[in-house]
């Protein structure tokens, strides 16, 4: 029951997150006019999202695993026969959405965040694009995540 719990605040938080940075924070970016600003703000906040958004996801991989175990010790031999089509998808929904979240959280988040913080400059140009690579990753991660959720309530017997 504990699991289940974990995993549902893990799911909320995690949703919360990306949904929060696509409807939230990525429009507010174009409200702020002075491009250094612009820098700042979006530094910021990915300081704060990105380990958000990663240790929510982690927690829903852990918690996930350990229902799955539960579930299969609860069905046994008809396991695999009743869940292993769900499971299989779910499974590889849940490997691209976190290969995804990895890309938006390591490749794009931190490596901005980093280059920022070390004092290197961004031209309008630079920082277009690491907005718009957000912004892209943000929508994908958000409709596979719902796909993700929606697959994974069929796991429930």
């Amino acid at each position: 029951m504990l699991t289940s719990w974990l995993h549902l605040i893990a799911l909320a938080v995690y949703f919360g997150a990306v949904a929060g940075l696509w409807a939230i924070f990525l429009p507010s970016l174009s409200a702020v006019d002075r491009h250094e600003e612009r820098l700042k703000l979006l530094a910021r906040c990915l300081k704060i999202y990105n380990p958000l958004q990663s240790g929510a996801l982690g927690l829903l991989v852990l918690s996930g695993a350990i229902q799955v175990t539960d579930l299969k010790a609860g069905y046994r031999e008809l396991f695999v026969k009743e869940f292993g089509a769900t499971l299989g998808l779910k499974l590889l929904l849940s490997f691209v959405l976190i290969l995804l979240s990895t890309y938006q959280t390591m490749a794009v988040g931190l490596r901005f965040v980093r280059r920022y913080e070390g004092g290197e400059s961004f031209t309008p140009q630079e920082l277009e694009s690491v907005v718009k690579r957000l912004r892209s990753s943000t929508v994908s991660l958000l409709l596979l995540a719902a796909v993700t959720m929606w697959v994974g309530t069929r796991l429930r017997g």
